[in-house]
């Protein structure tokens, strides 16, 4: 089931799955966790909370109208492959439209691109890399 969530339940996952459990649960907070309109999804088995998405309002590039970032998306190992992210994003897709974004857009992991091509997202930059973190590209999908 997804439900919303806060700030503070997305960092166990975060740190787990994004940073290899390296980090201090406060070094996964992200710029735009805690701005008013951004909110933070979780995907539950029972109580427990297994795969995440953050989103936070944010424009990209020449695109125009509102536009939101997707950060910090995750999904427990053991859960991956289950079609968990995609029931993320479609219900913040849903969620988005009615609250008049008009994209939605995120730096995708090379790793990851094939999932978010097949949720809809178009590839939208050249590859470029995150340090620390590896190879990257910019993805947008458009909501209305």
């Amino acid at each position: 089931m997804v439900k919303f969530i806060s700030k503070d339940d997305i960092l166990p996952i975060r740190n787990e799955i994004l940073r290899e459990g390296k980090l201090t649960l406060e070094e996964c907070r992200f710029t735009g966790d805690d701005y008013p309109e951004s909110f933070h999804l979780g995907f539950f088995d029972g109580d427990e909370l297994v795969s995440i998405a953050s989103f936070h309002p944010q424009g990209y590039g020449e695109f125009t109208g509102k536009g939101y970032q997707l950060r910090g998306m995750a999904t427990l190992k053991s859960y991956q492959g289950k079609g968990l992210g995609t029931q993320l994003v479609n219900f913040a897709v849903v969620y988005l439209r009615g609250q008049k974004v008009n994209y939605v857009w995120c730096n995708a992991r090379k790793i990851a691109v094939n999932f978010y091509s097949n949720v809809g997202f178009e590839i939208v930059s050249k590859e470029f890399d995150i340090p620390g973190i590896g190879p990257h590209h910019a993805m947008y999908l458009k909501i209305q």
